[in-house]
């Protein structure tokens, strides 16, 4: 792969893809306002899912223990206070602009995708409702 755009967009697709294959309906995909973007914004049941997604390029491990696991860097951790911070303005103009009730259920999740460039295959780890 060339470059992280790329990579990103990458991960976007394959955390799209995860997400219908559980049931969701993705409502927009990069939505940007001037305080910030939001990578997938998803219905499922009812509830609005605002998604980020973290990708990263490694090897890997198909055995019980992961690469993942035994690895002190993980894509989620690139989760820093300010871009929280953007995220939740940017959340709150979305619900404003769309009119969205105050009733209506909503919560922030992060998908992380790892990707195995060399074996061409992908894992997905969706970490539900984080709070901002």
């Amino acid at each position: 792969m060339a470059n992280n755009k790329e990579k990103g967009a990458l991960g976007e697709s394959i955390a799209c893809k995860y997400l219908v294959k559980r049931g969701f309906v993705i409502i927009e995909r990069n939505y940007w306002q001037k305080c910030g973007e939001i990578d997938i914004i998803a219905k499922n049941k009812g509830v609005i899912h605002f998604i980020e997604v973290k990708s990263v390029s490694r090897e890997i491990n198909t055995d019980k223990v992961t690469h993942e696991t035994l690895d002190i860097y993980r894509p989620e951790d690139n989760l820093h206070k300010w871009k929280q911070e953007r995220l939740a303005k940017t959340i709150q103009v979305y619900l404003a602009e769309k009119g969205v009730s105050d009733e209506t259920d909503w919560q922030f999740d992060v998908i992380t995708v790892y990707f195995d460039e060399k074996r061409l295959i992908s894992k997905v780890y969706m970490l539900e409702n984080v709070i901002l």
